[in-house]
């Protein structure tokens, strides 16, 4: 397949997925073009394939260049990025409370993902004063918008009565939406309400999904959490669970 850029293109994020899916190393090519030229969009992705390696030597250095290029004309996830590099010292030194100033600006902006990245500074007080009321907020802003982390986080919140009444009904229903959006967490939150009201078998589903999606400090957690579990089935799970971190 021919890789030739059209600008038009470049814009489309379907088609730059697309050009990353069969050949990174092109796709790398024809994205850098396209960066240098002055296509945020492109500028942003740039900064993505330099922080992962894909299609492309690993720099996170010049990744923070790139996100820093991209958020100063605009572009929300590349200000995002900028917090996330921030945060876990991606091409410069770790400092949440720079990481926090970057959520802070993409969250107010609308971004769910900067919504949910600075909640959870919030919510632990890191690089910010810890504020419950806040992070809850803005997991609510994000899980309404879709973002399937954030509806687990609003699940949790709405279990526990933290930062608000509590209300099982609607910490339910979060889990449901959270573990049907993709995230591990709401499918194992979800599998644990189910197994609480004795629905084993759809338990045990959701289980299995998050066991297949989880990372490794997940999967550790939810190891240790499943040896506690009263119903056998759900106990034996813990062995799976532990034969995934060891694999990991």
């Amino acid at each position: 397949m021919s890789f030739q850029l059209r600008r038009e293109e470049v814009l489309d994020g379907e088609r730059l997925k697309s050009m990353l899916d069969e050949s990174p190393a092109r796709a790398a090519q024809a994205i850098l073009m396209a960066a240098r030229e002055g296509v945020v969009d492109a500028q942003a992705l740039l900064g993505q394939i330099l922080l992962d390696g894909r299609g492309i030597a690993q720099d996170q250095p010049l990744a923070l260049r790139w996100f820093g290029i991209a958020a100063q004309s605009g572009h929300l996830m590349a200000r995002n990025m900028l917090g996330r590099c921030h945060e876990h010292g991606w091409g410069c030194a770790a400092n949440t409370s720079v990481a926090a100033r970057h959520y802070k600006v993409a969250a107010d902006a609308g971004l769910d993902w900067a919504m949910y990245n600075y909640a959870n500074l919030l919510a632990t007080g890191r690089g910010v004063a810890e504020d419950q009321v806040q992070a809850l907020n803005l997991y609510q802003r994000a899980a309404e918008l879709g973002h399937a982390k954030s509806m687990n986080l609003l699940g949790r919140y709405l279990e526990e009565g933290r930062a608000c009444p509590a209300d099982p009904q609607a910490a339910r229903d979060w889990y449901r939406r959270s573990a049907e959006g993709g995230d591990f967490r709401g499918q194992f939150s979800f599998a644990a309400v189910l197994a609480a009201e004795g629905s084993i078998d759809t338990a045990l589903g959701w289980l299995r999904k998050a066991l297949a999606k989880g990372n490794l400090n997940f999967l550790r957690v939810a190891s240790q959490a499943l040896m506690g579990a009263t119903e056998p089935r759900i106990r034996a799970m813990a062995d799976d669970y532990a034969k995934r971190c060891a694999e990991l």
